[in-house]
């Protein structure tokens, strides 16, 4: 079946919602696809629930710092990642089904499901087929595809974020703020993390003497911090994994108990089929300054999902917002 709307939007994250709730409110017709659960990165597996594992393992680190020096009596606090991770859930957990009933209290017909182009104004989602005026991708990231053997057993920061039970090692692949951020969360909760990373310094993007104050007091936290060293293999045959690795010393081969991918994200557009749709793409969709498609001026692109200068860091669209977006639209 076809649907002709005025506005059809990929991804249900901050720039999707944001811009299909006031097109919406402009009395558009708008239809939202998406293939995860409704609420995008950042509510679900990336800022929100990342926020609360480092408030409590913030809280952990105060207390012992209290404790060392006897403002409070020591030995008084037991973290425990179960009830951390149970806490966390209350957050995470009622989003879809929240964010998709204020769709439709709006008026926005939802999907479930892969969208793909067929033609520049068309595209389709399972059996349903979904016209419109203007198409907004805004599918959000997805981590870079490992090539190393035994990539199948590195499990993504999403995964981590909902572990029931934390591993004693853990292993990083890669030096970027999740990284950093999980690592800090995993050690304060008793696990001995460690970071790889392949090149002499990670985070090249941010000023370099703040980077080394970070190495240095996540060193000083209980993490491992390895640079100059490449993952090359992870073998999981036996109980334990191992990772192989290359450093300026010669090969480095660890045990561990987890390995995670920390090694940097991609636009989550690979399958969309855009040449059919017209859509020019280099890392991420091709756009001009107002986030409009170079190529099918019918498409705009937002968040991860764009090719954009700045760092992605925040839930917000470079360089212009969700409701400027809807001002072009």
């Amino acid at each position: 079946m076809e649907t002709q709307y005025d506005l059809v939007v990929i991804g249900t994250g901050v720039a999707a919602s944001t811009v299909a709730s006031r097109c919406r409110s402009k009395n558009w017709s708008v239809a939202v696809v998406d293939s995860r659960p409704f609420g995008g990165t950042c509510p679900l597996r990336g800022c929100d629930p990342k926020k609360v594992l480092l408030s409590a393992a913030g809280l952990v680190d105060r207390y012992a710092k209290a404790s060392s020096e006897r403002i409070v009596a020591p030995g008084g606090l037991e973290p425990s990642w179960p009830e951390l991770i149970r806490f966390k859930r209350t957050f995470t957990d009622p989003v879809p089904e929240s964010r998709e009933k204020s769709f439709t209290d709006s008026g926005i017909e939802t999907f479930h499901g892969r969208a793909r182009f067929l033609d520049k104004t068309t595209i389709e989602v399972g059996a349903d087929r979904l016209s419109a005026g203007k198409i907004l991708i805004a599918s959000g990231a997805k981590p870079r595809p490992l090539t190393m053997p035994g990539a199948e057993h590195v499990i993504t920061s999403a995964d981590f974020l909902e572990l029931d039970t934390l591993p004693s090692r853990i292993i990083f692949i890669g030096g970027g703020y999740v990284s950093f951020e999980l690592a800090h969360a995993a050690a304060r909760f008793g696990a001995k993390p460690t970071i790889l990373h392949r090149s002499d310094r990670p985070l090249k993007r941010f000023e370099p003497d703040v980077v080394g104050y970070l190495i240095e007091t996540t060193r000083d936290a209980g993490v491992d911090v390895r640079l100059e060293t490449e993952v090359k293999a992870v073998n999981a045959a036996s109980d334990v994994i191992e990772v192989q690795a290359a450093s300026p010393g010669g090969d480095v081969r660890l045990e561990t108990d987890l390995v995670v991918h920390g090694a940097g994200r991609i636009p989550e557009i690979d399958d969309l089929d855009l040449a059919r749709g017209g859509v020019q793409r280099e890392k991420g969709i091709v756009v001009d300054e107002y986030l409009q498609s170079v190529s099918n001026p019918a498409v705009y692109a937002a968040g991860d999902a764009a090719q954009t200068e700045g760092m992605p860091l925040t839930p917000i669209t470079y360089p212009t917002s969700g409701s400027d977006i809807h001002s072009m639209l």
